[in-house]
């Protein structure tokens, strides 16, 4: 089976494309350009902010370099276009879709496709989502359940893309093992690692016709703006919690929350 991956830049990204060719099934990558990885500070922040925001995305870059190494790409002979985020669903992105015919298209990390997008696939259109939906749709997913202080939560979900945002039938979920010592960000790979290890196998079962029907998602949980996060937030993780919120939760200082997952296997 022919998979087309529209995916982000970082190193994560680049480790979901990896898994996916390392199954056999990729047929062409477009990566869209994203956010420096360790974006400056806003204006206006006091100095201990500043320095919790830069050591919070330092720490990202960090944790994302020991878990999936630099930002390699899959195979050189692979087509690949990359794209800015105004171009991501513009012609040369339908037109490789449809050049490369997949019987399913995946995201990961790329801003929201429209209908004429889509529709350049003729097998079924499919979302990574680096969060728990419903619980956590939209943007900074894998940061709020730490916040939250429900550790667990930290996941993947593998979803039908549709129009609402993050909101389609779930095919599949993982979440990240906690292990003792672990920060907010190594929390948050290991969820991308889960989801990665599996993938081969989901992609079998849809190749093979043995994939149980997706399940739609019954309550509408909480959809995440990106202008819901703010600095000040850190101040929990790092100030409160010397970002060892998941020893607080192996400890039993916090309650051991844990969602019920939609599993293929």
């Amino acid at each position: 089976m022919r998979v087309v991956l529209l995916t982000g830049s970082h190193p994560r990204h680049a480790f979901v494309a990896r898994a996916v060719a390392a199954a056999g099934e990729l047929a062409a990558l477009v990566i869209e350009e994203r956010e420096p990885h360790e974006p400056e500070p806003p204006p206006g922040l006091d100095p201990h902010l500043v320095e919790l925001f830069r050591e919070h995305f330092a720490r990202r870059r960090r944790a994302e370099e020991r878990f999936f190494g630099s930002a390699q790409w899959p195979v050189p002979e692979l087509p690949v276009l990359r794209v800015r985020r105004e171009d991501l669903n513009g012609p040369e992105v339908r037109d490789l879709i449809r050049r490369a015919a997949p019987g399913l298209l995946l995201s990961y990390g790329v801003h929201r496709l429209r209908r004429a997008t889509l529709e350049a696939c003729p097998g079924p259109c499919w979302n990574l989502h680096g969060g728990l939906s419903p619980w956590y749709r939209g943007a900074i997913t894998h940061f709020w359940p730490s916040y939250l202080l429900e550790p667990r939560f930290t996941g993947m979900t593998v979803h039908e893309l549709t129009p609402r945002l993050d909101g389609g039938p779930i095919v599949h979920q993982a979440v990240a093992p906690l292990v003792r010592g672990d920060g907010l960000h190594d929390l948050s790979c290991r969820a991308v690692v889960a989801l990665a290890e599996e993938l081969p196998r989901l992609l079998a079962l849809l190749r093979d016709g043995r994939l149980r029907p997706p399940v739609p998602q019954k309550t509408a949980g909480k959809l995440w703006l990106v202008s819901d996060w703010r600095p000040e937030h850190l101040r929990v993780i790092y100030d409160l919690y010397e970002d060892r919120v998941v020893d607080a939760c192996l400890d039993g200082r916090i309650a051991d929350r844990r969602p019920e997952l939609v599993r293929q296997f």
